[in-house]
């Protein structure tokens, strides 16, 4: 029995080592390498025979496992005849001369993250996706290599640093900041609308026909392999510098590169110090070098705006003068401050960014795109002396300087002067967008710090906001929005939109509408707002400065504001011309919709725009005469107090009917059409005025009836709470009906 079942034992382990055997050799079978699949990328280039310098490299940077084995790369692959030409440039006789860390670069930076044809290569690969399905032209890819920790002097000091990887201040630790690398297909330019010349404009001495891979030329394409995709191309490629290391390693740029230098800040990182130690056995300390977040972008960033895959279809751009050409218009902008290093960081960071473009130029598209401030530039391309292609970007040298419009417009005589930073600081919260663009003319007139001051204006830090208190009085200071309307109201006025140059003399006569819709008026030198009459304190001029786009002039005084009510001013101007303004005062001071207790008008609002068009006494007289107001329709004498509440109801609509609701019109002639008056017919609808202004100091109303009534110009255009008073030499005829 026992010798029974050890032959049954014996024969189950026997036909389990069978059926075993079977099924290993049918797995191996399906899973066997198949007999027609390429080799891998490193065997190919062995079997090719012309790579032998190359395939030194690999094994020598360590990656011929890696090109061995699976995977899925692109690999740019320079001959023999390429490492022929590079090792005779560089003083060595073959491969084996070159150290690891350079066989590195050369490996790493042509080795290229998935596996690309060429008609893939210049398609975009949308982020988290492996497959190129959208429709930009792409030409770049990141490569394998990256820089890791580098030494540089700071403050004289070698110091351990490593780039930043993310444009505002950011920094992310896993991200090592992969080099691109550039290829341009024929097709991909042509995509973007650019052609061969483009690249040629770049690489004037490379030899282009269709497919390139910076300026070396692809000489056989979409070689398979079992790990990827090989093109072979007739130049060894080295990392291409990035912008910040180009300038960096130019003598020529050195004076920018000091500017870059103060927008740099180096701090230390101690997750890629403990890295850096123990992959060195060093104990020195990294810092982060990285860029402020006023900048428009890193210069040492290798990732483009979204650090994602949009790096494959743009990158940055810079526009760097010489030095001579900086110091030239450094001495010739900061006449005040003198240096960049002096001037408010501001400053530095809008010239710096003047350079700057937050996409790839191309020359031929040099004047369609702007840079980091939205300005295109303003140079001639001949200015261009430098060409260079670079690892996150183009890099452009100019032997003159992009002029930014900070600079050069009326709003650089504030910006660029200490003495009217809260004039600057004002300007910034709203009007700097308007009167930095060179096409929009202004006049501006300049308010410096110390009459700011005096006027009772100043900013206070600690409390993030303007404040006022009244000259000559004691008490607490009003720190709020009140007083930042008030400042800005001041500023407003100050700023003057002058398509023609209307301000550029003030010899003469005239009133205009300044950016709040207020007006001045100027008189032999002398200009005038609402406040400046009230007190005859007009601003005086000192001297005047020319930009591109308008006129300023320094002044003594600003140009203030009344805050009396209307009706005021309408008795102040009845007392000093009575004939003008003197009956039209006491139908006024005596009607049902006047306020005496506060001088105000029923449906006229403090703050609001008026014109007042007042009749003179003669037309007035006339009126009483045609029975439109009340008073002896004989001798044409006004009654003033009549009760009847059908006289009531004359004077208010008469009143009305003179008052252009929410607008303020002056003889300047850049106002004409219908505009709405205060008064209303039976049925609830606004009535109208028709405004004729031709020309300047020709202005007329057109009434209901089609008559045209003009101003009488020597007692018109009077400055008032946001209003212009105007003097008729007749009166407008409505119908209420």
């Amino acid at each position: 029995m026992l010798r029974v079942l050890k032959n049954v034992v014996l024969s189950s382990i026997c036909f389990c080592f069978f059926l075993t055997s079977c099924v290993k050799k049918e797995f191996e079978d399906f899973y066997k390498r198949p007999d027609n699949l390429a080799d891998p990328i490193y065997q190919q280039l062995v079997s090719r025979g012309n790579f032998t310098s190359l395939l030194k490299c690999i094994d020598k940077a360590g990656y011929k496992e890696t090109l061995s084995s699976g995977g899925y790369w692109t690999f740019f692959a320079a001959d023999d005849d390429a490492f022929s030409k590079y090792l005779n440039s560089i003083g060595k006789s073959n491969a084996d001369d070159i150290d690891a860390e350079l066989a590195r670069k050369i490996v790493t930076y042509n080795l290229v993250y998935n596996a690309y044809r060429e008609d893939e290569l210049i398609k975009y690969q949308a982020p988290g996706q492996t497959t190129s399905i959208k429709p930009e032209y792409a030409f770049k890819r990141k490569t394998a290599y990256y820089d890791f920790v580098y030494t540089t002097k700071i403050k004289d000091t070698l110091t351990k640093v490593i780039n930043t990887n993310r444009n505002g201040g950011l920094y992310v630790a896993s991200d090592n900041n992969n080099k691109y690398i550039p290829y341009f297909s024929i097709k991909s330019l042509q995509g973007i609308q650019l052609s061969a010349s483009d690249y040629k404009q770049l690489f004037p001495n490379a030899d282009y026909k269709d497919f390139n891979v910076v300026d070396a030329k692809v000489k056989e394409r979409n070689i398979v392999a079992e790990n990827g995709i090989i093109h072979v191309i007739d130049k060894v490629i080295l990392p291409l510098d990035n912008i910040d290391s180009y300038i960096a390693s130019k003598a020529e740029y050195s004076e920018f590169k000091k500017l870059l230098d103060l927008a740099a800040t180096y701090s230390y990182n101690d997750e890629i110090t403990k890295r850096y130690q123990a992959l060195s056995n060093s104990i020195d300390k990294v810092y982060l070098k990285q860029y402020n977040p006023s900048l428009a972008f890193a210069p040492n960033n290798e990732n483009f705006l979204n650090s994602g895959t949009d790096a494959q279809i743009n990158g940055y751009s810079i526009f760097v003068p010489t030095n001579a050409e900086l110091l030239a218009y450094t001495k010739d902008v900061l006449k005040y401050y003198k240096t960049f290093e002096e001037a408010p960081r501001s400053i530095l960071y809008d010239f710096l960014n003047a350079h700057m473009w937050r996409t790839q130029v191309w020359l031929s598209k040099i004047n369609n795109e702007g840079n980091a401030s939205g300005e295109t530039a303003n140079f001639s391309p001949s200015a261009i002396i430098d060409k260079k292609v670079l690892s996150n970007g183009f890099f452009y040298g100019i032997n003159t300087v992009q002029r930014a419009n900070a600079f050069h417009t009326v709003y650089s005589f504030a910006y660029l002067d200490p003495k009217y930073k809260l004039m600057k600081f004002a300007l910034d919260g709203g009007l700097k967008p308007l009167i930095t663009i060179p096409a929009a003319k202004y006049t501006m007139f300049m308010m410096s710090d110390t009459e700011i001051r005096a006027a009772g204006y100043d900013y206070y830090d600690d409390k993030s906001n303007w404040g006022y208190l009244k000259p000559g009085t004691t008490g607490t200071v009003d720190v709020s929005d009140g007083a930042k309307a008030r400042i800005n109201r001041i500023l407003e006025t100050s700023v003057v939109p002058t398509p023609n140059g209307e301000l550029n003399d003030l010899s003469g006569k005239g009133i205009v509408e300044a950016y709040n819709g207020e007006y001045i008026k100027y008189d032999a030198g002398k200009v005038y707002a609402s406040g400046n009459v009230e007190t005859n304190t007009p601003v005086t001029i000192d001297s005047s400065g020319a930009a591109i786009n308008g006129k300023v002039y320094y002044t003594k005084n600003l140009l203030t504001f009344t805050e009396t009510p209307v009706p005021v001013t309408i008795a102040k101007l009845a007392t000093n011309y009575p004939s003008d303004f003197g009956h039209f005062w006491n139908y006024l001071k005596n009607a049902s919709i006047f306020g005496e207790a506060d001088n105000s008008i029923l449906q006229v609002a403090l703050g609001s725009f008026y014109t007042f068009l007042i009749p003179n006494n003669a037309a007035i007289e006339k009126a009483v005469k045609d029975g439109v107001l009340p008073g002896n329709t004989t001798t044409g004498v006004p009654n003033f107090t009549s009760a009847d509440p059908r006289d009531v109801e004359k004077v208010t609509n008469f009143i009305y009917y003179h008052i252009l609701d929410k607008n303020t019109v002056a003889s300047d002639g850049h106002k004409s059409g219908g505009y709405a008056t205060l008064l209303k017919n039976a049925n609830g609808n606004v009535l109208f005025l028709n405004v004729v202004s031709p020309s300047k100091n020709n202005l007329s109303f057109n009434d209901a009836y089609g008559n045209n009534v003009t101003i009488n110009i020597n007692r018109s255009n009077n400055l008032a709470y946001r209003t212009i008073i105007h003097s008729l030499n007749s009166y407008l005829k409505f119908n209420v009906q």
